[in-house]
């Protein structure tokens, strides 16, 4: 089990936003004219995050939180500890 610290758990979900954000626009032909604009505040999202977590260039670390955070279902969002 990988041990994931707050940081890494930010990190992790904004990548896993950038990724979705991305697919979105890829399946929509419509949206390419748009993709830069799409895309713009999640890339920033996910530099930001990957930085402040120390995974800037740490792929592999990365690629292991996100499927860690892919396998086990962490707290629902605004969980209060014991929820």
């Amino acid at each position: 089990m990988t041990t994931i610290t707050a940081t890494e758990r930010a990190a992790a979900q904004a990548y896993l936003r950038l990724l979705e954000s991305t697919q979105a626009v890829l399946e929509d032909p419509s949206l390419a004219p748009y993709a830069g604009v799409m895309l713009t505040n999640p890339m920033a999202e996910a530099d930001e995050a990957l930085r402040a977590a120390g995974l800037a260039g740490n792929e592999d670390r990365l690629l292991r939180l996100v499927s860690s955070l892919r396998t086990s279902p962490g707290p629902a969002p605004g969980a209060g500890p014991g929820a």
